[in-house]
């Protein structure tokens, strides 16, 4: 779609993008587009180095035995009911029977 744009074209947007943010604030705009393009770039980078670890370490530990896979199981805790943000129990005639 943007490769069928001609140069008329391009001058149009680019007048229209001018008119709408000024002079002032142009500059700001593409140092901001510039950051962000970095910042993704840089956290892309940080991902991809991430997965290459955890394949390797997949790839190390898919090698040991079963019993010790069931040893390192994380564990599953049930909490209690109640009212998580102040920590009190929940009165009885609130709960509801699954029954």
């Amino acid at each position: 779609m943007l490769a069928n744009l001609r140069l008329p074209e391009i001058l149009l947007i680019i007048a229209v993008i001018f008119l709408l943010f000024g002079a002032k604030k142009l500059p700001d705009m593409a140092r901001s587009l510039g950051k962000s393009a970095r910042i993704l770039k840089s956290e892309a980078k940080a991902m991809k180095k991430e997965s290459e670890a955890e394949r390797t370490a997949d790839a190390g530990t898919a090698s040991q035995a079963p019993a010790d896979a069931a040893q390192q199981a994380p564990r599953t805790i049930q909490a209690a009911p109640g009212d998580v943000a102040s920590s009190r129990p929940v009165a009885e005639p609130n709960r509801t029977n699954q029954s």
